[in-house]
């Protein structure tokens, strides 16, 4: 019997759970918000700076390429097929590296959940931040989820890790 690495080793493991905690997250805080704010409504936190919005994307990241959801839902599968086959390159057997692939798959799958979904056939964004201008116009950060959140804050970390590895101190090998 081999030794070598399958798809049940504990890093894949490791990776699965977070990518499954953050799947559900994702989608119990979009159900909350369908379920308590109708399309295009919001619910203001902290007046001037944060709300709550119900809003659908059928774009990718700030809305670019809107009107294509089921081109980035087949994007998004590509994408997690591609990094799965791929992780190793990243570290991904690194508690850091399953940390930020775990983020990863479960940020793309929640977003792509929405997209398949056929009730919603768009991504629920509701986390918005903004700044409300004396003329009572408002300048935002685009809104996001859970989901979003979570690809960002893996990939971040991918950067970290690879920045990291290319600038630990090179040991040398071999007699001197």
């Amino acid at each position: 019997m081999s030794s070598g690495p399958t798809i049940f080793h504990k890093s894949n493991r490791r990776i699965a759970i977070l990518a499954l905690a953050i799947l559900v997250l994702d989608q119990l805080t979009k159900w909350l918000v369908l379920r308590s704010l109708v399309l295009g409504d919001e619910k203001i936190l902290i007046p001037g700076f944060f709300k709550f919005v119900h809003w659908g994307n059928t774009g990718a990241a700030w809305s670019l390429f809107s009107g294509n959801n089921a081109a980035l839902a087949l994007v998004a599968l590509l994408a997690l097929v591609a990094l799965f086959l791929t992780r190793h390159h990243f570290d991904s057997h690194t508690l850091p590296g399953q940390i930020a692939f775990g983020l990863i798959f479960g940020g793309i799958a929640g977003n792509l959940t929405d997209r398949i979904l056929p009730a919603r056939h768009a991504v629920v964004d509701f986390i918005y931040f903004y700044l409300q201008q004396r003329d009572g116009n408002e300048i935002g950060f685009p809104a996001f989820n859970v989901a979003d959140s979570a690809i960002c804050s893996g990939v971040a970390l991918i950067f970290l890790i690879t920045w990291k590895n290319e600038h630990a101190p090179k040991t040398v090998t071999g007699d001197q």
